[in-house]
């Protein structure tokens, strides 16, 4: 079997020293909804505790439920997408219902009503999520996938490392006025809308008139399968990072430190996301996704042993890594394994099997958590994810599949 290399080395010679406009503007528009949506994540666990009385159980239903949502809305959009051979409608949709719901938080008097809110949030994630990614793929010379994904992933995080910051300026001077900052988050929204509308351009998709409106995995090949399998492992032992505040909590983070713990770690996924995708463009995606899940393992054991306030900042900036290495590279994985017809349809696989997979993880490990304390919880997700790695081992090394598709500069 051949080494695992990106691309020929012709290609990689032909390869654009700058990414394509649709990517940068995509990445813009990434960092202005995290502003938005990192801006009261971090602070919703202690809302939902705290203020509305909820148990830690409910707050994994919240999440758990939340992330199904999205899942299957990802699955739909990303298939209908290659469908109708465009993607911009997918993204503008997505992006204006999270704009709109988002900020109702702040009006919540019940936890089920911030599960209503939360589901409308992330059921707006779900229609542009996988279109977003396909249209990154299509506009991208695979040579610079990597970049590219690496681009649009630290402009994300960048944003989740804004907003907190802001938040924590906000409450300093506001310290009552929580709610008003769930409402304030409709600015940002709006102008990620106007942005998409504005500046995105469609981009043509090869050869959609073949790809008809189908749910199967009928067009994709094993590895395909089996990367969607391991996705899956990992994924039941990935609980929301709310947990992980929880956990910070617990180990003597105040709750007004928490956004810029939250901050802090963002910052370690923006930088690391420019450098691991470029690392991934160099090397493949399969060593990056082997070394982030590692880590993930390892991080997961360290909280379950964890003891002191400085032990919850250290675990969690470097829990940071492991997005930065993994979530460039796993996008670059599924662009390499399908045909250009088929990217929407593969991206909502993608991330529908990652969905899926959250309500279970999520009620699992705030189960756990409850009857049995953070070390076993911790260390349940930890072997998980080390499971996960072996199924991925299955999955075969190969170049990117030649599209001929044309990019926007």
């Amino acid at each position: 079997m051949s080494p695992e290399l990106p691309i020929a080395p012709a290609a990689a010679e032909s390869a654009p020293a700058t990414l394509p406009r649709n990517v940068r503007l995509l990445g813009l528009s990434s960092l202005l909804n995290d502003i938005a949506g990192e801006m009261i994540f971090p602070l919703i666990p202690a809302f939902l505790i705290h203020v509305l009385g909820a148990s830690t159980a409910a707050l994994g239903a919240v999440e758990g439920v939340a992330d199904t949502t999205a899942a299957l809305v990802k699955l739909w959009s990303g298939a209908l997408s290659d469908k109708a051979g465009k993607r911009k409608v997918f993204v503008i949709a997505g992006y204006a219902l999270a704009a709109l719901s988002r900020p109702l938080i702040g009006l919540a008097t019940r936890p089920w009503q911030v599960l209503l809110v939360r589901s409308s949030d992330r059921f707006g994630k779900g229609i542009r999520s996988a279109p977003r990614d396909a249209l990154v793929a299509d506009s991208t010379h695979p040579a610079a996938r990597g970049r590219a994904f690496g681009f649009t992933r630290s402009m994300d995080h960048l944003g989740a490392a804004i907003g907190p910051a802001l938040a924590f300026a906000f409450l300093s001077v506001w310290p009552d006025q929580l709610r008003t900052l769930f409402l304030l988050t409709a600015i940002p929204g709006l102008l990620v809308v106007l942005l998409v509308v504005w500046g995105l351009r469609e981009q043509p998709i090869a050869s959609r008139a073949a790809a008809d409106f189908r749910l199967t995995l009928a067009p994709f090949d094993r590895d395909f399968r089996i990367l969607l399998l391991a996705l899956v492992v990992f994924t039941l032992g990935n609980s929301s990072d709310v947990f992980l505040l929880v956990r910070a909590g617990e180990l003597g983070v105040s709750e007004r430190m928490l956004p810029l713990l939250w901050g802090a770690f963002h910052i370690v996924k923006s930088a690391g996301s420019l450098l691991a995708g470029r690392a991934v463009d160099r090397f493949g995606p399969r060593p990056l996704i082997f070394a982030g899940w590692t880590i993930y393992a390892l991080i997961y054991l360290a909280f379950s042993q964890a003891t002191t306030m400085a032990e919850g900042w250290g675990f969690f900036l470097i829990y940071g890594l492991f997005y930065a290495l993994t979530e460039p590279a796993e996008r670059t994985l599924v662009a390499n394994l399908v045909g250009a017809e088929r990217k929407g349809l593969a991206f909502g696989w993608f991330n529908f099997a990652i969905g899926i997979a959250a309500l279970p993880s999520n009620l699992l490990f705030g189960w756990l958590y409850e009857e049995y304390g953070g070390t076993v919880a911790f260390a349940s997700s930890a072997a998980l994810a080390l499971a996960a790695v072996c199924i991925l081992a299955a999955v075969g090394r190969r170049t990117p599949r030649p599209e001929g598709a044309t990019t926007v500069a």
